[in-house]
């Protein structure tokens, strides 16, 4: 047998040799996904500017819109006034507030449900009589729980992110091998021990799903409360652009809650790969 030579042995499976993906290759496979999301974006702004433009009118009424040139127009104009930093900052503090309040309580009430057979037994019930209650249809109950509209709005963000990340919390939590807590019991750990070292670790991929979740959720019921019972933020704003007919400035309003949106949601997910970095990656391999 010549040296360099690789013969299999009758009756071992063979081994093949793993197919590395080059750095430069995965780098073009980065770009030219970036490439494509943003061709897609710009193709739909143009669409967006001919059927206005032109006053298409199909089974949608388009020459009721604005125009993307229109829109522009109407966010420089906002981005140079000082209301639309107000309502900006108002918005965030009420989806941070209540958005923390419901990932705190929200991971702690799912370990709970997922570990503690009486607190599911107690408490269950009334998680799950709640989770389905839009949080839009609170608003009256808050107007009547709280004096001010400030902590109704949050109570609602906080309601609407709760349930999310609560039943995310507690499937994950659920769904442990049991074989982790038995190592950490043979090894003479406590409770507490398992609590730390395996429950917490081991549910942080789909708590994270949760908060994920929970953030676009807090945005639409924070937008809508504003919109009900708001005296500043985006929400507020554009409805009082709705009903003074600036339909540009609806548009302004639309599009500023879908890059918040975006933005908290990105950094939540972050966070989350971040936090979970010790979890395998789902590579993409460019064929």
């Amino acid at each position: 047998m010549s040296t360099g030579t690789i013969t299999p042995v009758l009756g071992q499976p063979t081994v093949e040799p793993a197919v590395r993906v080059t750095r430069p290759r995965r780098d073009f496979t980065t770009w030219r996904s970036r490439v494509v999301r943003l061709t897609s974006v710009l193709v739909a702004v143009g669409a967006w500017q001919f059927l206005t433009a032109n006053d298409i009118r199909l089974w949608v009424r388009f020459d009721t819109l604005p125009t993307v040139t229109e829109i522009v127009r109407a966010f420089r104009h906002q981005l140079g006034t000082e209301t639309f930093y107000l309502d900006l900052g108002q918005s965030l503090i009420r989806i941070l507030t209540g958005f923390g309040l419901a990932a705190v309580l929200g991971v702690l009430t799912g370990v709970a449900l997922g570990r503690s057979r009486w607190f599911a037994d107690t408490v269950g019930p009334i998680t799950e009589l709640a989770r389905p209650i839009p949080a839009i249809a609170v608003v009256p109950v808050a107007i009547l729980l709280f004096p001010e509209d400030e902590a109704g709005i949050v109570f609602i963000t906080f309601f609407a992110a709760f349930f999310p990340v609560m039943v995310s919390t507690r499937h994950a939590v659920r769904a442990l091998p049991t074989l982790w807590e038995d190592s950490v019991r043979t090894l003479g750990g406590s409770r507490w021990d398992v609590l730390l070292r395996v429950v917490l670790p081991g549910s942080l991929p789909g708590v994270f799903s949760g908060l994920s979740v929970g953030i676009g959720v807090a945005w639409i019921c924070v937008v809508s409360a504003e919109m009900i019972s708001g005296r500043l933020g985006v929400g507020y704003r554009t409805w009082q652009a709705y009903t003074i007919v600036d339909y540009p400035g609806v548009f302004v309003g639309i599009i500023t809650i879908g890059v918040l949106g975006y933005g908290t949601s990105a950094a939540v997910e972050l966070i989350g790969r971040r936090v979970t970095h010790w979890l395998p990656r789902v590579q993409e391999v460019a064929k």
